[in-house]
């Protein structure tokens, strides 16, 4: 298992159907409501969901299982986020 180069908690790496590494929690969570909720899951197939998360005792509305993609509990986050700004520059205004 892997371990966060920011927080150093233990992730897991799930691929998606790009082709592409997702950075996540490794604790399965039960999802519902797929396309509603604030939310977002991985699930096994690599697949990003927005869903709703079973905190109730409820499994009856569980839609799957999946895994919360670190980025949204890591607290060293915003360190990995890509801010590319493109200025323009005074002397080439289109003014």
């Amino acid at each position: 298992m892997a371990k966060c180069r920011g927080c150093g908690e233990k992730i897991i790496f799930i691929k998606s159907p790009a082709g592409k590494f997702i950075p996540c929690n490794p604790s399965k969570v039960i999802y519902s409501n797929p396309g509603k909720g604030k939310a977002r899951v991985v699930t096994q197939s690599g697949e990003v969901v927005s869903c709703m998360i079973g905190a109730d005792d409820d499994t009856s509305k569980a839609v799957g299982v999946g895994y919360i993609p670190h980025w949204s509990t890591c607290k060293a986050a915003n360190q990995f986020r890509n801010r590319r700004k493109k200025e323009i520059p005074l002397e080439s205004s289109l003014f």
